[in-house]
């Protein structure tokens, strides 16, 4: 069997590596080799970004239309192209079958509302204390975004970072994880099929420990949008301000879900099991740490376990299937540390725990205490902890002790309850009798602390990607 080679996407042409060299991206189902990618370089980063930034001259004058026509032909694209991405999902990233369906879904949605905010770039006519003078402010592009996308949701994540500045005039060099490259490349594809000009959107692959930093802190590049872990986060919200750059940052969670003594059991099951184990728990909204009062501690537990020993870990095309593999080596190594170390301070395993080749079992700990590595920091695997606490009061305080706060979840029939918990809950989205895995083109979407700076949505976005510039017009001449 041949491997294919992808090149970069620049100035709307497949471009080579300014080395010549290509980096292997594995099918995580057994290491085995995907394909081949050009790995970039500094040099590549700045001719991806000259190539942005010419091409910025001319779309930032396009019209609304036809920004509007370009995005919604990228969706009606990507709907008849369903098939062919779900295959890149699965083998790329190891996507189950249904969760490739709801990022496509997702992301049809995401081009959408972009189409619909190319008429949303308002102004204003403001009040003047000037006789004679008309006072207006328009909203106009940054210029050059860069986009650092993660391999979990990549075409989600591909799109969010590209539609709404594509929609507001501005130009995208994009640097996907190194685990999800062929699913930027199909990104391009589309969006050249769709009618947008050359050098509009530009893809560079890659490694971000090499070459992020370039793309960062490139002086064309206006504003950094990112998606990934804490760490490089930090690092990229320290680069920006030291250059003084706009930046978006989605940097996960540690994200509770609470059930209430007053909740119906079933679909609390439901939520915690979708909130825990969807995409083997490599989802930033995971429900990693579950609270149950203990009135109904002991019957949840039961039906969530017997719920979890029961889901799917067969052909990931099968909808059947709900754990697929773990994404690399280093990844597998992290969960397998923060179980033993959780293990070795007294934590018990109740369910899973095992793996299968590239698959670890859904697994289920208790006796979970503050010491442990499992506690605090994000395990991004199909992981997590119950905790039985004896009031409300208590569920929501834990919920709180926790420096990550992107979402959160609470199951009670009480509304006063759910009113409380949703203005007292520490994170960026709460939700009331739903998952902790939830997400629309339009809504305020991203965290609080060590979860985010920032917020990914239609509303949000017109004013991230454009800046305000004021204008009068003097009218009459005394």
């Amino acid at each position: 069997m041949t491997i294919p080679r992808h090149h970069h996407w620049i100035g709307g042409t497949m471009t080579g590596s300014d080395d010549g060299e290509f980096f292997p991206d594995l099918n995580p189902m057994d290491d085995s080799l995907y394909a081949y990618c050009a790995c970039g370089t500094e040099t590549d980063i700045d001719v991806a970004v000259q190539a942005a930034h010419a091409s910025f001259a001319r779309y930032r004058h396009s019209l609304p239309k036809q920004r509007e026509a370009w995005l919604l032909r990228a969706a009606e694209l990507l709907e008849s192209q369903a098939d062919t991405f779900v295959d890149v999902l699965v083998d790329e990233i190891g996507s189950p079958l249904l969760k490739a369906q709801r990022e496509i879904e997702t992301s049809v949605g995401i081009l959408r509302s972009a189409a619909g905010a190319t008429r949303q770039l308002t102004g204003k006519t403001l009040p003047t204390d000037t006789t004679g003078r008309l006072s207006i402010s328009t909203r106009q592009p940054l210029g050059v975004i860069a986009g650092i996308s993660p391999f979990n949701v990549p075409l989600i994540k591909n799109i969010k970072h590209s539609a709404m500045p594509l929609a507001t005039g501005n130009t995208v060099v994009l640097l996907p994880s190194e685990h999800a490259p062929v699913t930027a490349m199909k990104v391009a594809n589309l969006y050249a099929e769709a009618g947008f000009p050359d050098g509009v959107f530009n893809v560079v692959t890659g490694f971000g420990a090499d070459i992020g930093d370039s793309l960062t802190c490139h002086p064309l590049v206006r504003m950094v949008g990112f998606t990934g872990s804490n760490r490089v986060g930090r690092h990229i919200s320290a680069l920006c301000g030291k250059h003084t750059k706009r930046y978006c940052l989605e940097m996960g969670g540690k994200n509770p879900l609470i059930i209430l003594k007053d909740a119906e059991i079933n679909p609390a099951v439901q939520a915690s099991i979708v909130g825990a184990f969807l995409y083997q728990g490599q989802i930033c909204m995971a429900a990693s740490r579950i609270y149950v009062e203990t009135a109904i501690q002991e019957e949840f537990q039961s039906r969530f376990i017997a719920a979890a020993q029961k889901l799917g870990m067969g052909d990931l095309r099968d909808p059947a299937t709900m754990i697929g593999p773990i994404i690399h080596e280093g990844q597998r190594n992290r969960i397998r540390e923060h179980v033993a170390d959780a293990v070795s301070k007294g934590a018990k395993i109740l369910c899973g725990g095992n793996w299968r080749e590239n698959r670890f079992e859904p697994t289920v700990l208790t006796d979970v205490r503050d010491d442990m590595l499992i506690s605090h920091e994000e395990t991004f695997g199909p992981v997590t902890t119950i905790h039985s606490v004896d009031t409300a009061d208590d569920a929501l305080k834990l919920a709180n002790q926790s420096r990550h706060g992107l979402s959160a979840s609470v199951y009670t029939s009480n509304l006063s309850q759910a009113m409380r918990f949703a203005d007292e809950l520490e994170a960026g989205m709460v939700h009331i009798n739903g998952t902790t895995i939830q997400d629309e083109p339009h809504v305020p979407f991203g965290g609080v602390g060590d979860s985010g700076f920032g917020r990914e949505s239609t509303d949000p976005d017109l004013s991230e990607f454009t800046e305000w510039k004021w204008v009068t017009i003097q009218h009459q001449q005394h």
